[in-house]
């Protein structure tokens, strides 16, 4: 209850043309619930199995079956980094700020009960139990890379729906410009909060346009399962064409506001981290270049292969448009 898609000529691959995990051998069938009008019900039993998923070994957490998304952009034919990778190299520093802490340390995370509070500039605020959100919407899989501004990336499938469906139901009103995101910050169960590195709670920030687009994914799960709580459960954002530290993780509220939000990276360091932060090879972090980046699991560490990195880390196509005529790098 409420308490109150990667680079120009872009292909949408076939379900038969995506390396699967075992996982998705269920997908048919979700489809046909979801043509029965019973989706809604598997929903709902995999949030009740919720609360086991985090004493769940790797790959072992709760079955979420998505739909494949029709939304165009959201599918790429490039092979998917294996989970085990994904769910072990990871930026999350409530936990920690090496690459392994999160998943060392997240097990602490407590994602029941939990609730996402909406508020600010709308004409319907209120709280959603988690479950409340799950269900506000049909889940779609949808396979995004995530780009992080060190220059390593994966490609995840994400399962979740299009914000926008939630922003709509809450009624933005006229003046609201922005959409700021806060995450959970309990020193109890997140041992780095407190930490001097940010300020917190971690906080970050969108543009309405870019919280409204298609392709930015509120997220509930990834490779056919509930998010692991290191990879930001029980509820993320997913924002593919802008660097991983924008998508905000372990979200407990929700803002519009009309003024742009200070975000937790930009207060830290502004002359390195903007509010924009979308992937761009030609503008470089003050200290390393964006022109090339990493695959995660190629192999070779530092020393892997580096691929070019693509403007808007491959979806220009999708949402070039939203920044037309702004200088990019004064807006970077």
């Amino acid at each position: 209850m409420l308490i109150h898609s990667r680079d120009k000529g872009f292909i949408h691959p076939h379900s038969s043309e995506i390396t699967p995990r075992s996982v998705y051998e269920g997908r048919r069938d979700m489809l046909k619930l979801l043509a029965s009008g019973v989706a809604g019900a598997a929903m709902a039993s995999w949030a009740a199995r919720d609360a086991l998923a985090q004493a769940a070994a790797p790959g072992k957490l709760p079955a979420l079956k998505g739909a494949k998304s029709a939304v165009p952009g959201a599918q790429t034919m490039e092979k998917l980094t294996d989970y085990k990778d994904a769910t072990s190299y990871n930026n999350f520093y409530e936990f920690g700020t090496d690459k392994a802490d999160p998943a060392r340390n997240a097990g602490t995370l407590k994602t029941r009960p939990w609730t996402v509070e909406v508020e600010g500039l709308v004409k319907k605020p209120g709280k959603y139990d988690i479950e409340d959100l799950i269900k506000l919407s049909a889940q779609e899989e949808r396979i995004y890379r995530l780009r992080c501004v060190e220059g390593w990336s994966m490609v995840i499938p994400w399962v979740g729906y299009s914000l926008a469906e939630l922003i709509k139901r809450v009624e933005p009103q006229g003046n609201a410009k922005y959409v700021e995101f806060v995450t959970l910050a309990d020193p109890k169960t997140m041992p780095f909060v407190g930490s001097r590195v940010l300020d917190w709670p971690y906080t970050e920030g969108l543009r309405m346009d870019e919280a409204m687009h298609p392709l930015t994914l509120l997220t509930f799960g990834m490779y056919g399962e509930v998010l692991p709580n290191q990879n930001g459960a029980p509820v993320r954002v997913v924002v593919p064409w802008k660097y991983g530290f924008k998508s905000g993780k372990s979200i407990v509220k929700i803002r519009f506001v009309e003024k742009e939000p200070g975000t937790a990276w930009n207060k830290a360091a502004a002359q390195e981290y903007g509010f924009y932060s979308n992937v761009n090879p030609n503008v470089d972090h003050p200290r390393w270049s964006q022109a090339t980046e990493r695959r995660i699991g190629d192999g070779g560490g530092l020393f892997a292969k580096r691929h070019k990195t693509q403007m808007f880390n491959g979806y220009e196509p999708q949402v070039g448009q939203l920044y037309a005529g702004m200088d990019l790098k004064k807006f970077y």
